[in-house]
This record gives C-alpha cells, structure tokens and sequence, in this order.
C-alpha cells in the first residue's frame, strides 16, 4: 500500500475498529523495495494496495473542487494534482498485467509500474491531494466485525465506488472503475466484504461512522449526511451484483 511513504500511521481498536490517525513529525527518509518480494507474494496483497491507490485520484479531485485541506492542512499543488492522476491512470494500464506476473511470481515491468504507484505515487498523492469519501467508507466499515477478515485496500476499493455513487459520476467513469475491479479481483458489492444479506440498520451504523464530524469525507461537494451515504453503498453494490451475470456471459 502507501503506507510505507506516508508520515501518519493509522490506529485500531484492540477489536479492529478504526480509531485515530496519527501524524508523526516527518515522513520516512527512504524507501526499498524489493520487487522479487512483492513478486513472490499472494496476488491478494498487490490487488488489495491496487484498490488503496484507486482511491488516490478521486478524493485528491473531490479536495481540489472544494478547496479541501490535504494530510498537511493545505491545498493540493498541481504537482500534486498530477501525481494522483498519474497513479490513477498507471493502475488502469498496467494493473491487470502486473496481477498476472505476481499471481505467477515473475517481476515484469508491469508489476515494477504497479509498485511504483502502489507505494510512491499513491502515498505522494494522498498526502498532497487530500483524502475523501473512500476512506472514511472504509472507517465506517471497520465497525462491521464480519468485514475485518478484508484489507484495507479492499475495503477502499469498495469506498470508491460508493464515493462515484455519492457525487453523481457519469456512466463512462463508472463503468471504467467497475471493469478495472472487478479484472483485479477487487469488491464491488457488500458480499464481497462479508456483508451479504447484510440489515439496513446495521449498514447505517457503517454510514454513521463515515459521516463523524473529523471524517474526510466531508471534503466532498455538497452536503454529506449518513442517510446519503447509506443510499450510497447500497446502489454500489446493486450496480455490482446487475453487472455480474453481464460478465459471466461475456466470458462464454
């Protein structure tokens, strides 16, 4: 994921809720990563940081058209801006690859791209462009005890698509980030976060975490309430689950 170039560690309950994040004083001074290790481990992980960076562009765009504040209480230089558009259009070209040559533990230059925008792209263009409705999705998520066997990234993933719903993004967007999910393997409905058959009241508990007065998500336009975001999810998932019997056919 990004973490390793960001200077803030999330915190979690002992019973794995979100809690707090923590900003430490500066960020790290280097980074090494070694391609063969990435390469040598479960595809879930790399898909799981795929869906961590997805989200990098989106809330770095949300924060820009609000003047939204970033990691550092600024606003996003174009430089920034850039970064997260980059990361966002490095997964769309290689990201399908680079799960292929890691599933297979080969180091391709798919997969170096891939680690490149997992790790540095997305964690410059985070912290410079500001954070969004995708994780504090994942926030409100972790309240869920069924949704804790997911990763963060995954859980993101889903974030995302719930944030597309919430701003109203048009059906080509829509579609590319759907498409781009599920080829990478990542949720697109609450069953593939645990949550199938999920009660309404229990997924509000979820909408009423995100929505807490210090979460980002009040960095997207317009007004920002649990009832909104409730809605939100379930016509993320809906779309999933509409869209699953288009693939299988597409697939015979």
């Amino acid at each position: 994921t990004d973490a390793p170039c960001s200077g803030c560690a999330v915190l979690y309950t002992e019973q794995g809720t979100f809690e707090s994040v923590f900003y430490q004083k500066m960020n790290p001074q280097v980074v090494l990563v070694d391609t063969a290790v990435i390469a040598g481990a479960p595809a879930r992980f790399l898909a799981a940081g795929m869906g961590d960076a997805l989200a990098t562009w989106f809330e770095a765009r949300s924060c820009n058209r609000t003047c939204s504040p970033n990691a550092c209480g600024g606003l996003a230089t174009r430089a920034g801006m850039h970064l997260a558009r980059l990361c966002y259009e490095t997964l769309l070209d290689y990201g399908p690859a680079a799960k292929i040559a890691c599933e297979r533990q080969i180091v391709t230059p798919a997969l170096d791209h891939i680690i490149e925008a997992n790790i540095l792209l997305s964690g410059l263009g985070f912290e410079s462009g500001g954070l969004g409705a995708a994780h504090s999705v994942h926030n409100g998520l972790t309240a869920l005890a069924e949704t804790h066997a997911f990763y963060h990234g995954e859980k993101v993933a889903f974030g995302v698509l719930t944030g597309l719903h919430l701003a109203d993004a048009g059906p080509d967007e829509m579609r590319t980030v759907y498409d781009f999910c599920e080829t990478i393997g990542l949720p697109t409905t609450l069953a593939d976060i645990g949550l199938a058959g999920v009660r309404r009241e229990m997924l509000y508990r979820v909408a009423e975490k995100a929505c807490a007065p210090e979460e980002c998500i009040h960095h997207e336009a317009g007004e920002i309430s649990p009832g909104k975001v409730l809605q939100a999810m379930l016509a993320a998932s809906a779309m999933g689950e509409v869209r699953r019997p288009r693939q299988t056919k597409d697939m015979t």
